[in-house]
């Protein structure tokens, strides 16, 4: 969860920078006749200038990196960012997400009324049949070369479709997961070694698959890997003063775990041991106080990246298809429409992260020994492939790049670029006023706005040393609740349990105008939906049916008039929560909530993440909802947390009613990592980080809200299961409107996110122009030069 929002983020930009199951299979489908090559139109090339020295770098302020610069497997979105100005992708997407299917010889599109050209390595034609199968056909341009100048062909392109395929695969494309003709054949049959140790246990004796020594010397490191993240955990809940030394229950119980009273180090262990498995990358990744992977298990990748045969298993991929050296075939079996954007692979040159020498395609061998990508992951902290920029070294915080000249757009206007690692926003700003730093993404706070305005001179965020250009933020800030956590008798699809949390949400939402404006000013928009408003599926005001969120009252009426103050709103607001709960079951005498009815309750905490003082754009919401409840007999208790895992903890346990945090987006609006509850296979074992009311094929974050609706489950399904926007978008409003009707997250803003520039040292003439949410400034890096 800590790394989640990054990560969806980092997906999206990645295919923005240089572009990102099914029932039964047809029998095979043949691949069409070959193609000439491409004859590829030449992309404009960038124009030379002169600047300042030709070995100037032009130099971009950091958040710290973590040296996974691989297009396989970095993790975070910094990380992305250093491997993908050295890569191109086989599509790429224009100003508004759409993705370019005509690279080649280019499309001009208009954004805000400025046409744009757009080019890319491939073209793609795409055919649904009347089978339900869909023909993805890429051809390649024909004068593709990496930095290296080796030629890029369509065995580059199979070669990483492969890599992310692979059994073995646990990086965070989810390309495996697509409905690819043959794919889970290919991935059956293959089990890493490291679930196959787990699974067997501690006390087996079936050496089929590994030998005794290896079983014994993976449950040591386990266990003490397991060990010293409890006892991490418990030094950072002693040193945070949230418990005393030796309080190892009381900890662990913070941490969303329970154990025996005067509980061990062992015990705890244990605990995590349940909860998590054989995730243990999951396990550290989530729970640690500090530490990495790396720290507690340096070895994992050994038995997480070893695939072992265990059963049959298809030598290939069907529906992967070589034509020709620039022609190929991408087979579906269904209609997905996230899939243009799985398919938009990073080309990664095979003869580099791979071994020629075991490509073969005609006799299914695809540059690595399947179950096996060591070659792969050998390469993550040195990337290189065919874009704009070549990497050349990691050192004492800086990131070392140099000009490709073979780049396919032309060589970049800039020779070097440096991205120089900060430690803090203080760090990006000052570092852009000083003269350190050319361009940078400090957080756009109220601090940082007139830090930029004093540094200028003016009062304006654009002047003589600083220009800020600013972007709607790829994600929405929320107040969640968990229906397991706020239910009435038990019950949390039911109407009395919908009504009590309609209750809380009338209230925050009443606030949220006067709170967001007091954080954010105009740097962020109040929502009124539970998507973000970057994507083309979230209404607008003028759709029909669109309304504010939470503004009708138990029977259905408008709780405010056009004509009331905001202290009006207040007392309205109120009244219609008083009767939300009264339909929930609670007693309600002379105003005031006198008992509550089973399952529920007269007081409630709240979680938020806001650094011990109230520094979070939900606060004032939060707090302006206590102060009004409280005159109505409900208690609502803030917690205010300084170390937001505790929160991520208490989600997956269900022990917080309600919180505050804010969801990262992608360019696809689809709905299934966070509502789809698998209903029609559940219920499942009430356990950590799972929805009890779903089935196991549920999205990985439903649990936070426990949202579990057999008519949302298909509508998202049918979402999917279509490529016409117009239809997706009516879907997905419907899906919205039940989500809001469980009342099970309350949207509250849409905030900017700022990018700066020196004026002072970059040609801002040269810079990206309209930048948007999914076509940043790195878009066109290869055309800015300095000033």
């Amino acid at each position: 969860m800590k790394k989640l929002l990054a990560l969806l983020l980092a997906v999206v930009m990645c295919v923005g920078i240089f572009a990102g199951c099914g029932g039964a299979e047809p029998a095979a489908t043949p691949a069409p006749a070959a193609e000439p090559a491409a004859e590829a139109e030449p992309a404009p090339e960038a124009e030379a200038v002169v600047t300042a020295s030709e070995d100037t770098p032009l130099v971009v302020g950091y958040s710290p990196f973590n040296s996974k610069f691989s297009p396989f497997f970095s993790e975070t979105a910094y990380d992305q960012d250093v491997w993908a100005i050295t890569q191109v992708s086989l599509l790429t997407n224009d100003r508004t997400g759409a993705m370019i299917l005509n690279g080649i010889e280019g499309e001009t599109i208009d954004y805000n009324g400025t046409d744009y050209t757009y080019y890319g390595p491939a073209d793609c034609v795409i055919t649904e049949n009347e089978d339900g199968t869909v023909f993805y056909d890429f051809k390649l341009r024909d004068d593709l070369v990496f930095s290296d100048g080796e030629p890029l062909t369509v065995d580059d392109v199979i070669f990483s479709m492969y890599v992310l395929c692979d059994p073995t695969y646990d990086g965070s494309s989810s390309l495996f997961a697509q409905p690819i003709l043959g794919l889970e054949a290919y991935r059956s049959g293959v089990d890493t070694l490291l679930n196959l140790l787990y699974n067997a246990g501690r006390e087996n004796t079936d050496f089929t698959y590994f030998d005794e020594a290896t079983q014994t010397e993976f449950w040591s490191k386990y266990d003490a890997a397991t060990t010293a993240l409890a006892q991490e955990i418990v030094d950072y809940c002693v040193g945070a003063g949230y418990n005393e030394e030796g309080d190892i229950t009381g900890a662990a119980a913070n941490w969303g775990f329970t154990i025996p009273e005067n509980g061990t180090i062992e015990d705890f262990a244990a605990a995590l041991q349940e909860a998590y498995g054989a995730d243990v990358a999951g396990m550290i990744g989530t729970e640690a106080a500090g530490s990495s992977v790396d720290d507690l298990f340096p070895d994992l990748g050994t038995y997480s990246g070893t695939g072992i045969e265990t059963g049959e298993s298809a030598p290939n991929i069907e529906g992967i298809q070589k034509i020709d050296d620039y022609n190929m075939r991408v087979v579906l079996t269904q209609v997905d429409a996230t899939a243009i954007y799985q398919l938009a692979v990073s080309i990664a040159p095979m003869h580099y992260y791979g071994d020629p020498a075991l490509y073969d395609y005609d006799n299914n061998s695809f540059g690595f020994p399947k179950g096996d990508l060591s070659l792969v992951r050998a390469k993550t902290t040195q990337p290189m492939g065919a874009g704009p920029y070549k990497f050349i070294k990691f050192e004492n915080g800086v990131v070392n790049f140099e000009a490709n000249d073979l780049y396919f757009k032309g060589a970049p206007k800039t020779k070097y670029v440096n991205y120089l690692q900060c430690t803090t926003d203080d760090d990006k700003l000052n570092g852009v006023v000083t003269g350190t730093v050319d361009i940078t993404d400090p957080s756009y706070s109220t601090d940082t706005v007139e830090a930029i305005k004093a540094a200028n001179g003016n009062e304006e965020v654009n002047g003589d040393v600083i220009v800020t250009d600013t972007v709607d933020n790829l994600g929405y800030g929320y107040i969640g609740m968990n229906s397991v956590a706020l239910n009435v008798g038990g019950e949390p699809a039911s109407d009395a349990s919908k009504n009590l949390r309609r209750a809380f949400a009338t209230i925050f939402c009443v606030y949220r105008d006067v709170a967001i404006s007091s954080y954010y000013g105009e740097r962020a928009d109040v929502i009124n939906y539970p998507i973000s408003n970057t994507s083309w599926a979230a209404p607008r005001p003028a759709d029909d049916g669109y309304q504010v969120a939470f503004s009708v009252d138990v029977e259905g009426n408008p709780i405010y008039t056009s004509t009331m103050t905001d202290e009006e709103k207040y007392a309205a607001a109120l009244n219609a929560a008083l009767g939300f709960f009264e339909a929930a079951g609670y007693t309600v005498e002379d105003g005031k909530l006198t008992a509550a009815p089973e399952g529920a309750a007269l007081e409630y905490t709240f979680w938020i993440p806001a650094d011990g003082s109230g520094d979070h754009p939900a606060f004032m919401i939060v707090n302006e909802a206590k102060n009004a409840l409280a005159t109505i007999g409900m208690n609502l208790t803030i917690n205010d947390l300084t170390d937001s895992s505790l929160l991520w903890d208490a989600l997956s346990a269900k022990e917080a009613p309600m919180w505050a945090a804010a969801w990262g987006a992608t360019v696809d609006p689809d709905m299934t990592q966070i509502y789809f509850a698998d209903v029609a296979n559940g219920p499942m074992k009430d356990e950590p980080g799972k929805d009890p009311m779903g089935g196991p094929g549920q999205g990985g974050s439903n649990y936070q809200y426990c949202i579990a609706d057999p008519e949302l489950d298909q509508l998202i399904m049918d979402g999917r299961a279509s490529t016409d926007q117009a239809y997706r978008k009516a879907v997905y409003k419907a899906a919205l409107d039940i989500i809001i009707d469980w009342a099970v997250e309350v949207p509250t803003y849409q905030r900017q996110n700022a990018i700066i520039f020196s004026a002072e040292r970059v040609d801002l003439d040269t810079v990206t122009p309209d930048i948007t949410t999914f076509y940043p400034w790195l878009s066109e890096i290869e055309n800015v030069a300095l000033g």
